[in-house]
This record gives structure tokens, C-alpha cells and sequence, in this order.
């Protein structure tokens, strides 16, 4: 009997070969695949004069890759595809030729698939804009970073940004038993005990190609059957002995992404720095990125720390340049020292909740006209209009403090920031006291 290991050696991953050729065949997405979308629109074979440009964003193993290939395959477009970390402007301007050419002399449009678009520059996004502005080429972008800041608003705004979302559990089984008994996956060589499926499930988190490359490593472990015709079993242990020790622990309890970042900022909130070391050590040997973490630190320490102890951010910022210049695995080391020093510092989230809060009237129309005598005085004509009369420079008082009206008439009195007793902000709250009562917003 042909072994699970001598079936599969050497042929195109599991994960490619499965690719859908039709939409019909995509897991997951309904949201993007209803009769008349978007999407659908640019598969259809009579409607090839649609030239809609879109940007696809989401996690990885979402189906992005697949979505375009369909939508080339269903609509009889020719398909080229570019990877931003190894294309440059040459080969942009290249494809955009041979687009117009095939276009001009032989009716075909183009379906141009550009992956990573978050990594190309800005001199690399400005050389598609032609393209896509005259339909040249039909753009299908991927990425997996917010569009708003990684790729330019011209592009933004000549493509429709549609956002992917990670399969479901229910998606994934489809998925992993497809791949079991298609002849394109494992031609049904092998069968998947109940727990091997729920493993790779919760291993995937949301990542079909995570959970197909899994399973074709753990069937090239299953064993073949001692009793005649019986098919080799992948069991749980087979998809544990496949996969990296680090991922499993990672997701083994079905913990995803966010769910571990969560526990690791809340468990600095709460000030319990063993919790947060361990979902800190997690995310290491998961292969997180230390420039998420690090992110993630900066952000923890603004918010919920502040000036408790203004430490606390440059010591976060620290970190997070010490793991850019060093990498990893040192930069464990001041990650570790920057996470046990948030977790037990004194915390205040005073400026995050004043600058919520003066957000939230501005945005209500809570502003009002900025007080004469605070306007800029210094261009032609501006003391004629009043701009600077009676402000008094601080400086020249004694205390430094002088009483003048700062806030708008409207909102006269408002207070955003509240120091709380903790930490440094007792003697922040104790001044500030005194500072009202000279500014007389104490009132």
C-alpha cells in the first residue's frame, strides 16, 4: 500500500492545489460574495467590461490570492500577478504595457494581482495609477495593514476596499475535509480523526492555508493501518508532532491573535506582571511580531499609565527601538523589562479619558471662537481686529500663573483633565488645585 509520505512528497503544497477555481468554491466571505457584488460583478464572463479596481484587506489565509484567481478564471481575464517585496516600477510599467497592448490588439483585459501592496512606496503606488484610471488593468491589491495608512489616496480612491474576514470554525472543517477527500488534495489516501480536525482548527485561528499546510504534514506522519484496506489515520498527536511547539501553544486552547494581546495589555491594566511575562512569552515563541508587542507597549503605557509616571512611555518607546536595532531573540529582554515595569507602576488613564472627552465636544460642536485676546497678533491688521489686547504673558508673574480666560466663552469652566492620587499625579492633582483657583475655573 503507497504510504501518505511517499503520496505527497514532492508535489505543489496542499494549500495550492486546493485553491478554488470558481467562487462558487471560496469558504467563507459571504459578505463580499452575494449575487451582485462587487466581486461577483468582476467574475462574470458576460459583464468583462467592468473594470472596478478593489483593495483587498484582511489577516493572512483569507483567500485573498484565491479570490483573484477566481474572479481571473470566471470571467476569462487574463491573469498577471506581482509580489510587492520583489516588484519594482520597471515591472509595473511593464505590465501596464502589455495590458494596454493586449488590450488594443486583441480585446483581453487584464486582472493585475498585487500582493503586499502595503510594502510598495510611494513612487511604486504612483506608477499603477495610470493603469487603473484609464482600465488598462483591473487592480486586485492584498494586504494585510489598514489601507488608510499604507496605501496613497489616489489609489484609495479609484478602488472599491473590501475587508476580509478570518474563516469561521465551520469553514475550516469544510475546508480540511475537502482537502481529505479531493483528488487534487489527499485523493481520500488518509482519514482525519474528530480530534485531528478540531486541532487543526484551532491551530489555524482563522488561516486556511495554516490549516492545510498542518494537515499535509501530519498526513505524511500518519502510519499505515496493520489491518488490510483499513486507511491510515492522522490523530491529534500526528498534527502536535507537524506543527511548530510554538504556534500549538500559542492557539492551542483556540486563543486567538487579539485574545492574547487582550490578556497581555489587561494583565498590565491590573498591574499583575506574572500574567503579563507569561502571555508576553507566549507571543514570543508564537513568532509574534516584537514591533506589534512593542506597539502594543507604547500605547499601554500612554493609556493606562500616563502621568502616573511619565516614565513609563519614554521607557515603552525604549523598547521598542532597542528590539528595531538588536532584533530577536535579545530583544526579548527589554521587551520583558519594559512589560514588568508597566504591569507595577502606578496607572492613570487621566489623559486618555481628557482627550476622549474633548474629542467627543468638538465633535458635538462644542468649540466655540477661539478668546481675542489668545488670536495670533502678529500679521498685518491684527491688532486693528483686537487679536491680542489684554493677554498677559505668565512669565512676567511671579508664580508664573496668571488668572485669564483660556477656554472658549462655550465651554468656559469645562474640565477634561483629573489627576488621579496615584503616583506622580498626587502632586500634579495638588497643584493643578491651586492653578484653577488662580485661573478661576475652579469654580
Amino acid at each position: 500500500m503507497t504510504t501518505p509520505s511517499a503520496l505527497f512528497t514532492g508535489q505543489t503544497p496542499l494549500a495550492v492545489r486546493m485553491r478554488p477555481t470558481s467562487l462558487d468554491d471560496v469558504a467563507g466571505q459571504g459578505h463580499l460574495l452575494r449575487p451582485g457584488s462587487p466581486l461577483v460583478a468582476l467574475a462574470d464572463a458576460d459583464a468583462r467590461t467592468t473594470a472596478t479596481s478593489v483593495i483587498l484587506w484582511g489577516p493572512p489565509g483569507t483567500g485573498k490570492t484565491t479570490l483573484a484567481q477566481a474572479i481571473a478564471r470566471s470571467s476569462g481575464r487574463r491573469f498577471v500577478e506581482l509580489s510587492a517585496v520583489t516588484a519594482g516600477v520597471r515591472d509595473v510599467r511593464e505590465v501596464m504595457q502589455e495590458a494596454l497592448t493586449q488590450r488594443d490588439l486583441y480585446g483581453q483585459s487584464t486582472i493585475l494581482f498585487l500582493d503586499e501592496i502595503h510594502r510598495f512606496t510611494k513612487a511604486q503606488q504612483d506608477a499603477l495609477l495610470p493603469g487603473v484610471e484609464n482600465g488598462w488593468v483591473v487592480l486586485i491589491a492584498a494586504t494585510t495593514e489598514n489601507p488608510s495608512f499604507s496605501v496613497i489616496a489616489p489609489l484609495l480612491s479609484r478602488s472599491l476596499l473590501l475587508t476580509l474576514r478570518p474563516l469561521t470554525d465551520d469553514d475550516l472543517r469544510m475546508l480540511v475535509d475537502r482537502a481529505v477527500a479531493d483528488p487534487r488534495g489527499l485523493a481520500g489516501a488518509v482519514s482525519l480523526g474528530d480530534d485531528a480536525r478540531d486541532a487543526l482548527v484551532r491551530l489555524a485561528s482563522g488561516d486556511a492555508r495554516r490549516a492545510l499546510t498542518a494537515l499535509e504534514a501530519a498526513a505524511s506522519l500518519a502510519p499505515a493501518s496493520d489491518e488490510p484496506g483499513a486507511l491510515p489515520e492522522i490523530g491529534a498527536d500526528h498534527v502536535a508532532q507537524a506543527v511548530d511547539r510554538a504556534l500549538l501553544r500559542y492557539d492551542r486552547q483556540g486563543d486567538e491573535h487579539y485574545d492574547v494581546i487582550s490578556a497581555f495589555i489587561k494583565s498590565i491594566r491590573g498591574s499583575d506582571p506574572d500574567a503579563a511575562i507569561h502571555y508576553l512569552a507566549r507571543m514570543i515563541e508564537a513568532g509574534e511580531d516584537p514591533r506589534f508587542i512593542a506597539r502594543r507597549l507604547i500605547i499601554s503605557a500612554a493609556e493606562d499609565i500616563g502621568l502616573a509616571d511619565p516614565q513609563a512611555l519614554p521607557l515603552a518607546v525604549a523598547a521598542a527601538e532597542a528590539v528595531q536595532l538588536i532584533g530577536m531573540p535579545e530583544g526579548r529582554i527589554p521587551l520583558a523589562e519594559a512589560t514588568a515595569y508597566l504591569a507595577t507602576t502606578a496607572k492613570s488613564n487621566a489623559a486618555y479619558t481628557a482627550i476622549n472627552a474633548a474629542i467627543e465636544d468638538v465633535r458635538a460642536g462644542g468649540f466655540g471662537r477661539v478668546p481675542a485676546h489668545l488670536r495670533d497678533a502678529h500679521y498685518p491688521g491684527a491688532k486693528r481686529l483686537g487679536h491680542g489686547k489684554g493677554y498677559v504673558y505668565p512669565h512676567d508673574a511671579e508664580i508664573g500663573v496668571v488668572a485669564q480666560q483660556y477656554l472658549p466663552d462655550e465651554l468656559r469652566g469645562r474640565r477634561y483633565y483629573e489627576p488621579t492620587a496615584r503616583g506622580q499625579e498626587r502632586d500634579i492633582q495638588a497643584r493643578l488645585a491651586k492653578i484653577r483657583r488662580i485661573l478661576g475655573s475652579d469654580e
